[in-house]
């Protein structure tokens, strides 16, 4: 099949805003616009503005409608590097830009990669699509053994776009430097200039004093990981930040900036624990969520085997914070031991605040993890965070999360939802991980519905995917009863390898059919994306109600980028970030 990736908007990796409150969440559908991971602000993962016919998409496939160059590469020690895009590309719709190239308003997007260098690239209109208006070099990266095979390290996170900061939309970028370390820049959209008073430092000396859960260590630069989406705080005067490590070397770390006067406004490590050792990482590419009152919700990785209800020790969690990092409540589910043991981490899939829906828990969230399991969880009624995670349990009825009425398989009595098997408590890191994506949100007839893309395994201590990959989930929702997840619909065809967040395409209050986007790694986890045998990434799309696969694109028609990237759509149209920004369209 051909492969399609029509006009407008972004693929990548990374942290964001979301939408919704701790009492109400309305339906906001995704505007042709993408200013942080999975969309607008709503970061519903769902664009109503937009649709494909299916038809078309089954006859006549996927073909390219413009590229830029390819983007810049760097040189170390005599070796180039190509620049890879962990993070999401976002769109700007009509905003002004002011460089010789170009005076006056257009759509551009805007991409950040490994490389350190952030651009801003038209998407048509004014200037011929490709075209890069402004680029700008933030740091030198450094090459990182840890990462992916070699590759330098610069920006891994989406970034998060302020249209309206006070002198013009603003974009917020985490970026490492070989000699500074880890940094935060605020960038003009208009001009691609970087703000007064930035970038700010994220280093022990400037965080560890500010932390509310300490003491502890935020380790050497080269081990500390930005891969999470950066979010904003509803208003924009708070940024945050998330810190995972490469090879098991830190604590997890969140950062709350003042945007108004660029200061470290106060940290939160997940353990008091200065050891070089993994301990409760925020890593996953989706980052925080962030409701409408401002609290933040993030998930973490496993804590150190063993530590079991140590005091202030928030791995393998759901956690709910003030705007300024105190920890207010959190979920941990009853197996945490298990996963903790086993490396089997919550943090691979960012929450996601789901609108309002009419039963007696009208106020939900719901995220995944690697052991391929989804949860529903109740906002209305998290658990007080007090000083440290609940006693280890085996026994599944003290879970609590909203579990679907009939009793699961792998429990023999009611539990958590596994999507993608076989369930195991036993392997579920590094190729053996079966979910690292973010769901995607869907309403249709009054139903709600979740997309979520994962790898099913051949055996329990396997790490070969097999079928399914991709599956639709119904929000079980009657007035007067608990809400609950049930499986609606799998694809069994397609097999991904390691899939980023899925988007959805259409339907809804703007009519047409619904489409399912997701970009498959098609390498596994502990690839390197530097050697030119490892496979390259694929672009699928799915007809919304069948789940039937309708296009993808060529095999080596996509170049590689980075891990755990999503697309974004607009215009009628898909942007891919590889080593270059390709927008891909229906292939007649």
């Amino acid at each position: 099949m051909k492969s399609i990736l029509p006009t407008a908007l972004v693929l990548g990796s990374a942290i964001g805003l979301a939408c919704g409150s701790t009492k109400s969440t309305t339906v906001v559908p995704m505007e042709s616009r993408v200013i942080g991971f999975h969309g607008d602000r709503a970061k519903l993962g769902w664009v109503q503005s937009a649709s494909f016919s299916t038809m078309d998409l089954r006859n006549y496939g996927l073909r390219p409608l413009w590229s830029s160059a390819r983007l810049d590469a760097v040189t170390i020690q005599g070796v180039e590097f190509a620049p890879h895009f962990y993070a999401s590309p976002l769109l700007a719709r009509e905003v002004r830009i002011d460089v010789p190239l170009f005076h006056g308003s257009t759509d551009v997007v805007l991409a950040a990669s490994s490389n350190g260098m952030v651009y801003a690239v038209s998407a048509g209109g004014a200037i011929t699509a490709g075209t890069v208006l402004w680029r700008t070099t933030l740091t030198r990266p450094m090459q990182i053994p840890k990462l992916d095979g070699g590759v330098p390290l610069g920006v891994l996170s989406t970034p998060i776009l302020n249209l309206d900061a006070p002198l013009g939309p603003t974009l917020y970028i985490a970026s490492h430097d070989a000699d500074r370390g880890w940094l935060v820049f605020a960038v003009l959209v208009s001009t691609g200039k970087i703000l007064d008073r930035w970038p700010i430092v994220l280093d022990d000396a400037s965080l560890s004093p500010k932390n509310l859960n300490g003491p502890a260590r935020f380790h050497e630069s080269y081990e500390m990981s930005q891969r999470g989406a950066l979010a904003l705080s509803p208003l924009g005067d708070r940024l945050y930040v998330s810190f995972g490590s490469f090879s098991f070397a830190s604590v997890g770390w969140i950062s709350a900036i003042n945007t108004e006067n660029a200061t470290i406004t106060s940290t939160f490590s997940t353990a008091p624990d200065v050891e070089t050792r993994s301990n409760g990482g925020m890593w996953g590419a989706g980052g925080p969520a962030v409701d409408d009152h401002g609290y933040v919700y993030v998930a973490t990785g496993n804590s150190p085997p063993g530590v079991a209800d140590a005091p202030r020790t928030w791995g393998n969690s759901l956690l709910k914070f003030d705007r300024d990092l105190h920890l207010l409540e959190r979920y941990t589910p009853f197996n945490y031991c298990k996963l903790d043991t086993n490396n089997i981490d919550l943090a691979g899939s960012a929450p996601m605040l789901l609108p309002d829906n009419p039963s007696a828990t009208p106020h939900v969230m719901v995220f995944g993890g690697k052991q391929g399991n989804v949860y529903l969880i109740d906002r209305d009624h998290l658990l007080a965070a007090g000083d440290r995670r609940s006693p280890c349990s085996t026994d599944v009825s003290t879970d609590r999360s909203l579990h679907p009425p009939e009793a699961q398989p792998q429990f023999g009595a009611r539990g958590p939802l596994n999507v993608f098997g076989p369930y195991t408590d036993d392997f579920g890191q590094v190729d053996y991980a079966k979910m690292r994506s973010r769901p995607a949100y869907f309403a249709s007839k009054g139903a709600q519905y979740l997309y979520v893309s994962g790898a099913t395994k051949a055996a329990a201590d396997s790490t070969v995917s097999v079928p399914p990959s991709l599956a639709r989930l119904r929000v079980v929702a009657e007035p007067g009863q608990q809400a609950s997840l049930a499986i609606d619909r799998y694809n069994q065809v397609v097999s991904f390898v390691n899939p980023g967040s899925p988007v959805v395409v259409g339907g809804g209050n703007q009519g047409g059919q619904p489409t399912v986007w997701v970009i498959d790694e098609n390498a596994k986890r502990s690839a390197s994306l530097l050697d030119p045998s490892t496979p390259k990434p694929v672009l699928y799309v799915f007809d919304g109600e069948t789940l039937e696969l309708l296009a993808h694109t060529r095999e080596g028609e996509l170049e590689i980028g980075g891990k755990y990237v999503t697309v974004a759509v607009a215009n009628g149209g898909v942007i891919v970030a590889t080593d270059r920004i390709v927008a891909f369209g229906v292939g007649r």
